[in-house]
């Protein structure tokens, strides 16, 4: 009778420790990433997700879809989820979960990790403002260039030509004044040379 008792008595503990074993709660995995989580777009990212156990199923998730879920199985203490193509509807907060073969309940989720994708649109948009703002500064530099250099010529012009306005009003009233100065010159050297005529002359004689 007793040894009869002594099978199922070893048969009952060991399927309550089965189910002891199933409704544990496993302890939570690690998330990281592999390279930087700011990602540009359509580029690759890899989250890695490690346990304590081996040969379990991994599991990753976001937060912010609930839909989505990738698994891949593992008889490591990891497993790695290549993300390609990313693009800003990608970003979010990714978590990941692991189950034992024992176990049919997900372990703790992990610790989230958010994965930020650039927008090339918002860069290309402002990489354009930018060219433009420079395109814009160059030609109203230019115009201005051009402008004071224009003024510059003028007014060089115009002081050359008042200059040689100036000279030439100069010269003409220096040539009268000069003509001037010579008639008086040779009628005072004629003078003499009149009296000295007269004196010489005999007396009673008169100048033909």
């Amino acid at each position: 009778m007793l040894r009869e008792f002594l099978p199922l008595l070893c048969l009952g503990l060991g399927l309550g420790f089965e189910d002891e074993k199933k409704n544990e709660t496993l302890p939570k995995p690690s998330l990281s990433a592999l390279s930087s989580l700011v990602v540009g777009h359509r580029d690759n990212v890899t989250l890695r997700c490690q346990s304590h156990f081996q040969n379990v199923t991994f599991m990753l998730g976001k937060l912010e879809d609930s839909g989505y879920r990738q698994e891949q199985r593992s008889t490591g203490h990891k497993a790695e989820f290549l993300l390609t193509h990313l693009e800003p509807k990608d970003a979010g907060m990714y978590f990941c979960a692991y189950k034992t073969m024992v176990s049919q309940e997900w372990s703790e989720e992990s610790e989230y990790l958010q994965l930020k994708v650039k927008d090339d649109h918002n860069g290309r948009g402002a990489t354009g403002v930018k060219n433009a703002n420079g395109l814009i500064f160059a030609v109203t530099f230019s115009c201005l260039s051009i402008l004071i250099l224009f003024v510059s010529v003028f007014f060089i012009n115009r002081c050359t030509q008042h200059g040689s306005s100036q000279e030439e009003s100069t010269k003409s009233l220096q040539i009268p004044y000069f003509n001037v100065f010579l008639s008086l010159r040779t009628s005072h050297s004629e003078f003499p040379k009149q009296e000295a005529t007269e004196t010489e002359r005999p007396p009673g004689s008169e100048p033909c």
